[in-house]
């Protein structure tokens, strides 16, 4: 299981590198839950965190296929690996399709081998947008390679007291099946490690977590947060689960259709 912390600028970036961080992911908390940051501060933490994944989100986006499309042209073009793109203006599944697949051709058209995650929202239910149970055939159909569970309101809440553990291994299962990486977020911190692996998740993804005073919003990232968030991950055998190729099983071709 990988870590991925949220930074907003290459100072977090650096605390987060040396303390052990597997992905830096730029984003601007002000904006939102999946907040986009300037594409120039992409290209700062680019350059001072060489052989680095690096992950940028667009945003908590409107349903504006071509303008989204654009903002990933843009993430990419100024360094990410991963380019996450907030499905909170989409309120279907072929909505979420139509702006994913832009996503993924403006992506992946510059970058053929970065990757393109599909997000969306624990908190749904209250926000109005499309349920993150259809995000895996979402992901499949937009030709993504990966899938985001977060939530819009960070009002102390996580992600498991919204979603049963056993849903999410649902939701998991699913999308390995169609060969998805898998990253839950929401809040989530050390102590919510082991709920990640047991569902079976690729990335756990933190922010306040790892932030002085835990506050995603007015502290900062610290490189010993990160540090024990890193070793406890590390308390774990190496995953034997692998990720299913895109020749998916005859069960998920046959949800597809």
């Amino acid at each position: 299981m990988k870590l991925l912390v949220s930074i907003i600028n290459k100072r977090e970036a650096l605390e987060a590198m040396r303390g052990g961080a597997d992905i830096l992911d730029v984003k601007n908390p002000l904006e939102g839950s999946l907040g986009a940051n300037f594409p120039w501060i992409i290209a700062q933490v680019k350059r001072v965190a060489p052989g680095m994944e690096i992950s940028a989100t667009l945003g908590d986006l409107p349903h504006l296929p071509g303008t989204v499309a654009l903002a990933a042209l843009g993430a990419a073009h100024s360094g990410a690996d991963y380019v996450k793109a907030g499905l909170y203006g989409s309120r279907t599944a072929s909505e979420a399709t139509l702006l994913m697949a832009g996503v993924s051709r403006a992506v992946k058209g510059l970058k053929p081998r970065a990757k393109v995650i599909a997000s969306g929202y624990g908190d749904y239910g209250e926000v109005g947008c499309i349920s993150p149970m259809k995000l895996p055939i979402v992901a499949y159909k937009a030709e993504c390679d990966g899938v985001l569970v977060d939530l819009k309101l960070k009002d102390g809440r996580r992600l498991f007291d919204l979603i049963s553990p056993n849903k999410l291994s649902r939701f998991v299962a699913e999308a390995h099946d169609y060969g998805l990486t898998v990253a839950l977020a929401g809040s989530l911190g050390i102590e919510d490690v082991a709920k990640v692996w047991e569902v079976g998740g690729d990335i756990l993804g933190v922010r306040g977590a790892v932030c002085t005073g835990r506050n995603r919003i007015t502290g900062a990232v610290n490189q010993r947060l990160v540090a024990a968030l890193a070793r406890r991950i590390k308390e774990f055998a190496p995953s034997q689960r692998g990720i299913a190729s895109r020749n998916v099983s005859a069960s998920a071709i046959s949800n597809a259709s």
